[in-house]
């Protein structure tokens, strides 16, 4: 987790006004326009970070999973969310007051040190989803998506519906059927009803075709380098 990262003294300053939480599928954390008030760290589970326009237009722009914090927006000085949060695959996390988190980010330097770092990593992590949806192909684009799933968890399943992928990368759903079964006829994957399980994870890295790997390289240098839940296969 992020908060594994902190310094005894901002941990044990920290550990008291969290409050430990169950993270549901679908469960809103932030919407654009309202206030920030609450931030989480999630110990397991996916939250998707949704860019939303008119005529419900969405696309996925960020992922954060036990590596990271919701809700950085009101650090940086903004307490209105301007994107949709929402979780993606259930698990737990720990839940902060913002006005808390920022009050002790004011208190100690490397605090509020570790959450700019870690705000650095994230947008390396939107810009690089943006050069990949503006001109990596689908097949290629999923395989990232699924790499940076799998990063997350300490399992080769990842369990997610051929609706909510289309959502995520912004494409219809057929072509979600399409490019799975692209991968899967390359062994590279196994896909079933709302469960995607990784076959061969350096394959999907030669299929990412260069759209995966740097985000994850900055976040090692910023914040650890053993920061990754993957498991050999």
């Amino acid at each position: 987790m992020l908060l594994d990262s902190l310094s005894a003294a901002d941990a044990a300053a920290l550990v008291p006004n969290l409050e430990r939480v169950t993270l549901a599928r679908r469960q809103v954390l932030e919407s654009p326009g309202a206030a920030i008030s609450t931030v989480v760290f999630p110990e397991n589970g996916i939250v998707s970070v949704m860019a939303r326009a008119p005529r419900d237009r969405r696309i996925e722009v960020g992922l954060i999973g036990f590596d990271g914090m919701t809700g950085f927006g009101a650090i940086l000085g903004d307490e209105v969310a301007i994107n949709e949060s929402i979780v993606q695959v259930p698990g737990h996390g720990w839940r902060i007051a913002a006005a808390s988190l920022i009050r002790l980010a004011r208190q100690s330097a490397s605090l509020s040190a570790l959450v700019l770092r870690y705000v650095h990593a994230f947008m390396a992590q939107t810009t690089q989803t943006a050069l990949a949806n503006g001109s990596a192909k689908l097949e290629e684009r999923l395989s990232r998506w699924l790499l940076m799933s799998h990063d997350r968890f300490n399992s080769n399943d990842v369990g997610v519906t051929h609706d909510f992928l289309a959502q995520t990368l912004g494409v219809r759903r057929a072509g979600v059927t399409i490019a799975l079964q692209v991968l899967e006829s390359r062994h590279l994957i196994r896909s079933r009803r709302s469960l995607i399980t990784i076959l061969d994870r350096t394959g999907l890295e030669r299929r990412a075709n260069g759209s995966y790997g740097v985000a994850e390289t900055a976040y090692s240098r910023l914040i650890r380098s053993d920061w990754r839940q993957t498991i050999d296969n």
